[in-house]
């Protein structure tokens, strides 16, 4: 019996086709988009970071494959703690956090997170078309759309100096 539109029903995911993005070089594909939470695969290519930040909504980092390393940040100090493969590294909303993939492989993840957040990544990702790889490093331009857009969502952007002082070099906005 086929459901109707306004039934539920149980379906797989087609996993092929679903288009990917780059958010100034961590790569991200929309799993399983909701109203209230999302399922994201993201891949973190070698060398690759992510800023230190903060933003209300919770994320949950399932590693699958790769290694990376996150940082956990109270007011004390900073640590850089590795994530293996089947690791998960969980960030509660309003936690200070950075990733970064030190190493020659990808990083690929199973990311949960709320459709806030994912939104903000569809506003400031660029779409990836088959077989072409993102341009890297971001430029300025991209980059001031980036720090426009996060504080439009209410996310914290850490300053250059502040990302130096956990080991993190950020490229400068025009």
């Amino acid at each position: 019996m086929q459901g109707t539109t306004s039934e539920p029903i149980a379906h797989l995911i087609d996993t092929v086709s679903i288009e990917s993005i780059d958010v100034l070089g961590p790569q991200l594909e929309f799993l399983v988009p909701g109203d209230a939470a999302c399922v994201l695969r993201g891949t973190i290519p070698p060398g690759v970071i992510i800023p230190l930040h903060s933003h209300a909504d919770p994320e949950t980092f399932f590693l699958i494959s790769g290694e990376m390393e996150g940082l956990s940040q109270s007011v004390r100090q900073s640590t850089w703690l590795r994530i293996a493969p089947g690791q998960v590294f969980h960030v509660p909303g309003n936690a200070r956090h950075a990733i970064r993939n030190l190493s020659n492989e990808p990083a690929t993840m199973i990311l949960v997170t709320t459709a806030k957040l994912a939104r903000f990544f569809g506003e400031i990702g660029q779409p990836i078309k088959d077989g072409e790889t993102p341009a890297a490093p971001p430029s300025g331009q991209t980059i001031l759309h980036f720090l426009q857009t996060a504080a439009k969502y209410d996310i914290w952007i850490a300053t250059p100096e502040e990302n130096a002082a956990v080991g993190l070099r950020m490229p400068q906005p025009l």
